[in-house]
């Protein structure tokens, strides 16, 4: 091969590196994007914590963690808080369970977004445990209860921005799981089939 042919082969190949160091960054984004918010709860993302013990001592203030559930529309489950909200004392854990069936004739996996509001208490609201963290599979007609274990971190006593906020709320959406294909058109939740909320 001549020299000129070695230059444009060396060429080639880094364009070819390129493009495909390229792609891959594409197909990363996403996952690095929600693992950035995870960890410092950028767009009112909660925090996720490794254990129940990271972090300070509970303080004297309350605050009303309300909760809400969706689904996308081509996701055919009901999905439901079991309880509109909890009273939380900053620093102190607490267990909340949601509720979701499978409305369909066949298993149905999903996977759930989340996300808290106003903003700026996303990084002082910190799950320990959550149905979120993994996909989650239902077989037809079934129902289960999907827990949430979390805390308000007592750091935000010295966010000036929470000073006057006493009310937080925690959403999810249901997603069909990558994978599979979407339904015709949201499903049909009727009174019969919908789980009901208590309020506490």
């Amino acid at each position: 091969m001549t020299r000129q042919g070695r230059r444009n082969l060396n060429v080639v190949m880094i364009l070819v590196g390129v493009f495909c160091f390229m792609v891959g960054l594409t197909f990363a984004a996403v996952p690095l994007y929600r693992i950035f918010c995870e960890k410092t709860g950028y767009d009112g993302t909660p925090i996720r914590a490794d254990a129940a013990g990271q972090r300070g001592k509970a303080i004297d203030r309350v605050v009303t963690v309300s909760f809400t559930g969706d689904v996308n529309s081509g996701m055919p489950w009901a999905f439901y808080p079991k309880q509109n909200k909890i009273e939380a004392k900053v620093g102190e854990t607490y267990l909340a369970f949601f509720e979701a069936k499978n409305l369909s004739n066949k298993p149905i996996t999903g996977t759930a977004t989340f996300n808290v509001s106003p903003e700026p208490w996303g990084p002082y609201f910190v799950k320990i445990q959550c149905f979120c963290f993994t996909e989650q599979t239902l077989q037809p007609g079934e129902s289960v209860e999907m827990p949430v274990t979390f805390y308000l971190d007592p750091a935000l006593a010295s966010d000036k921005l929470l000073n006057r906020m006493s009310d937080v709320t925690l959403s999810y959406t249901f997603f069909k799981a990558a994978d599979q294909p979407a339904e015709n058109g949201p499903a049909k939740v009727g009174a019969a089939d919908a789980p009901k909320a208590s309020v506490n």
